[in-house]
């Protein structure tokens, strides 16, 4: 599954240009408080994890939906065919009673 981060475009749509307006709009429109490195690694950079709660006031500061800021790709992955694992039995121990194991004492 593929994953590609949109925000610049979403925020250029918006005329924001910047991570310095994109900070102020977080600030202004969802009273989140990010840091000038937090919000231009976002801006610049493709994220690996966004918090919800991040990704909830992004929509708000841009006014759009997570739909605008990231799109996933759902094509399903194509995985080459194992060969058939052939199926052996364990021997079953005497002592074992019968499978179960025993409570601890």
């Amino acid at each position: 599954m593929k994953i590609r981060w949109k925000l610049r475009m979403a925020a250029a749509q918006r005329e924001v240009w910047t991570g310095a307006q994109l900070r102020r709009l977080l600030a202004e429109r969802a009273g989140l408080e990010l840091s000038a490195a937090s919000v231009s690694a976002l801006f610049t950079k493709e994220p690996s994890q966004v918090k919800l709660s991040t990704l909830a006031a992004l929509c708000t500061a841009l006014e759009c939906t997570p739909n605008d800021l990231f799109e996933v790709d759902t094509t399903p992955v194509e995985r080459p065919a194992r060969p058939p694992q052939a199926v052996t039995e364990q021997p079953k121990s005497a002592s074992a009673g019968g499978g179960r194991s025993m409570p601890p004492l």
